[in-house]
């Protein structure tokens, strides 16, 4: 019997080849897009499970509330590190500071390159579990070791054994090869960090830290820690949150504890506690999965009931020789499955053929898990599950058709027969439609975002890492021979980039200032050719000028700035800062250090040539970049003749900012055109088969006069119809979700009607010309030919 089924299943397949071959590719395309999305779900769901201590890590932040703002981050104190190390060994199993994941650079012999790493307590190997290569998880008990990934040693040292191989970092000191592990994926949080260096080495060679051992107020670090088994992770938040209460003297502080499993998808704080995150994609794009999987079904449903009357003989016989309604719908089920099958073999192929360019749309390195059983068990039951779904509807229909009128001859559809068909196609277009919408909605915030005034010039600026000792101390030198190349327009030095605000600081006060407000502002150290060289705009007073030798003390303020203050003539006022009065000489525009979606913060920029960590160079306009690069670099050997020449350009790195929003458009672009295509795919057939069912009408139309126009009028209107209510129903559902996504930006774009329109008229011009295909070649037919058989 099952062999039966199988045969009638292939003969109908072979029988109407097109339609056959509508359903596969249509059902292929889906689960090719529900595969992709699976596979990005998967990626984002089991970030950080290569650590195999992942569901006990958690990253202490802190809580803190600042200009009546209350905010959530990651810097913390090293006190915070060293009392939790101490007096809480029944919560945590290990406890790690860390530094920030910072370029070092690392030199063998004449091999010189710049790679990030992290300067860590020694558990932090082990707590991570990072897979160790050569070496031991606890060699960073020696401070003078350094932990470095496979890519790193192998670029180092080639295949020549590295442990016990000595490295220069950053032109300052010699630390030994002690382990080298494997690079971590890119599924991971850490995944830029390259090498580790020792907590205590760092400690001992940046005198500046020494200080930092007891200010509870300096939150410049990271801190990590691996809980002991069966504590719970609320528990110990809630016995650690006030720990700097006591020590801190300005501002309201709490500690919360991150889990690792969290950091990648509930990464959003409010009022200190998790507020989504990047969870929010992967329901957005799980939905979408299935909404693209659903249009493919719904054409398999449409073209398999459009074509009942072709199968009604064939259901009145097996009827009438006693098959059960249920065999029926059993037959019918399998021979969607068996569709369903074929589809998803089409559908590898089509993923594996897709992957690269979606892994660089997405930005990521996802792979068919081949070995992976559980993948293959999902994919039997979400192909059976396809199966049954496409051929619900379908096996349920043909399956109650009456044998006796069926024979008879007297069978007809029904003048309502039709109105599912119509209502599958007015949901295929609703999706579609609103995915059009939310496409162009989302490229719209970007480009509202990138429109916003950056209140300096991106153009031309470059920017290089003052990483070395050589390059300290020479800011006339190096500046007089960079100018001299010809290339150069300026050049100047700070401790942020123009594209981060990297210092926060309180201990601010002025006349009228509220004593109990703590303010917190971004804290920019400058050399004198810092604005001349970005090209700031002076709103008031001036700027940092030679000509001025008490400018040392002088502050700059940018407009948020002075709004917190609340000065109405800011220039010329005093601003108590670390106990020293500094006075405001002037005011610039607001520039976009930071992110372009949120308020520029409150800003002071002072003169400071011994903290800064940045070199801001600008090309001339008219110098070509490559040129210019080449009489750069031989400057910069001189100085720093240890090191490679690297550097960032600004506009690229101001660029980054809208990476995931550009990403989220990006991948919303690929989902909505598939699912167009999905659609048009449906439209075509049900085109083609009302074509073929009216070809007679056709005909005897023709033959008593109608113009070829007419005909195209009579077939595409029904369709045209189907798709102007589909809008009708998209364009609220699309408004409503795009207005709840568009209130997480402080910026952002105006949802214009316009939008809905294009969507609309976009949608009927498709539609338009799909339906053409199959009217104008039904239209142009000879009447003679259709007429024949009568």
């Amino acid at each position: 019997m099952f062999k039966n089924y199988f045969t009638i299943a292939f003969r109908n397949l072979l029988k109407g080849k097109m339609y056959s071959l509508i359903n596969v590719l249509g059902l292929a395309t889906g689960m090719a897009i529900a595969l992709l999305i699976g596979l990005w779900i998967w990626d984002e769901m089991s970030f950080n499970r290569y650590h195999s201590s992942h569901d006990r890590l958690a990253q202490v932040m802190t809580t803190q509330t600042f200009n009546g703002e209350t905010g959530t981050g990651s810097a913390v104190s090293i006190p915070l590190g060293m009392e939790l190390r101490t007096k809480y060994t029944k919560d945590f199993k290990n406890v790690s500071l860390a530094s920030w994941n910072f370029d070092h650079i690392l030199a063998v012999g004449d091999k010189k390159i710049n790679k990030a790493g992290m300067w860590v307590q020694p558990e932090f190997p082990s707590m991570f579990a990072l897979k160790m290569l050569k070496g031991n998880q606890d060699a960073l008990k020696d401070p003078s070791s350094a932990l470095l990934a496979q890519s790193v040693a192998q670029a180092l040292f080639g295949d020549t054994d590295p442990m016990g191989q000595v490295v220069k970092f950053d032109n300052q000191y010699d630390m030994k090869v002690a382990g080298v592990f494997e690079d971590l994926p890119r599924n991971t949080t850490l995944f830029d960090t390259k090498l580790l260096i020792s907590w205590d080495k760092y400690i001992t060679t940046e005198p500046w830290l020494k200080n930092s051992l007891t200010q509870w107020d300096n939150h410049s670090w990271q801190l990590f820690v691996q809980l002991n088994d069966h504590v719970d992770v609320n528990k110990t938040t809630a016995k650690i949150k006030d720990i700097a209460k006591q020590h801190v003297k300005e501002g309201d502080e709490h500690a919360v504890l991150h889990p690792m499993d969290n950091w990648r998808l509930y990464s959003k704080f409010t009022n200190g506690k998790v507020d989504g995150g990047r969870i929010t994609f992967v329901w957005l794009f799980g939905i979408i999965g299935v909404f693209v999987l659903l249009l493919a079904c719904i054409n398999f449903m449409n073209l398999s009931t459009a074509r009942s009357e072709k199968r009604a003989r064939e259901v009145g016989i097996r009827k009438t020789m006693g098959s059960l309604r249920g065999q029926l719908i059993a037959q019918f089920l399998g021979e969607s499955v068996i569709v369903a099958f074929i589809a998803f073999i089409l559908a590898i192929g089509l993923t594996l053929l897709s992957l690269s360019f979606f892994n660089s749309l997405a930005d990521k390195e996802m792979s068919m898990p081949w070995s992976n059983p559980l993948f293959w068990l999902l994919a039997l039951l979400f192909t059976v599950f396809t199966g049954l779904v496409s051929g619900s509807y379908p096996a349920f229909y043909l399956s109650r058709f009456e044998p006796v009128k069926v024979l008879k001859g007297t069978f007809r559809t029904g003048r309502f027969a039709a109105l599912p068909r119509k209502i599958l196609v007015v949901i295929q277009f609703t999706v579609s439609i609103a995915l059009i919408i939310g496409t162009i909605i989302v490229f719209r915030q970007i480009q509202y975002a990138k429109s916003r005034p950056v209140g300096y010039t991106r153009e031309g600026l470059i920017a290089v890492n003052i990483n070395t000792p050589e390059l300290s101390g020479h800011y006339d030198a190096l500046r007089s021979d960079l100018l001299q190349t010809g290339v150069v327009e300026n050049m100047a030095e700070s401790s942020s980039p123009a594209t981060n605000v990297w210092s926060n600081q309180i201990g601010f006060e002025w006349k009228g200032k509220d004593p109990n407000a703590v303010p917190l502002f971004g804290t920019i150290a400058v050399t004198h050719d810092f604005g001349k060289t970005i090209g700031w705009q002076i709103k008031e007073g001036r700027d940092f000028s030679r000509n001025y030798g008490t400018d040392t003390g002088m502050l700059i303020l940018n407009e948020a700035g002075v709004k917190l203050t609340g000065f109405k003539n800011p220039v010329g006022q005093v601003i108590k800062w670390n106990d020293k009065d500094r006075v405001v000489i002037g005011v610039i525009k607001d520039m976009i250090m930071e992110s372009p979606y949120t308020p520029v913060r409150p800003t002071v920029f002072c003169l400071d040539y011994g903290w800064t960590n940045i070199i801001t160079i600008r090309i001339k306009p008219n110098s070509p970049v490559r040129e210019a690069l080449a009489k750069m670099e031989p400057v910069f050997k001189k100085y720093n003749p240890g090191s490679p020449f690297e550097y960032k350009f600004t506009d690229e790195e101001y660029a980054k900012k809208f990476s995931d929003e550009e990403r989220i458009g990006n991948l919303a672009t690929f989902f909505a055109i598939l699912a167009v295509f999905i659609s048009c795919l449906g439209l075509f057939g049900l085109a083609s088969f009302v074509a073929e069912q009216r070809t007679k009408e056709i005909g005897v139309r023709k033959v008593l006069g109608a113009s070829v126009m007419n005909i195209w009028q009579l077939l595409s209107k029904d369709f045209l119809s189907l798709v102007i209510i589909s809008c009708i129903i998209a364009i609220p559902i699309a408004w409503y979700v795009l207005h709840q996504w568009l209130q997480q930006y402080e910026y952002r774009t105006s949802i214009s009607w316009w939008i809905f329109t294009i969507a609309g008229l976009g949608a009927m011009a498709i539609a338009l010309l799909t339906v053409s295909f199959q009217a104008i070649k039904a239209a142009v037919m000879n009447p003679v030919k259709s007429l024949r058989s009568e």
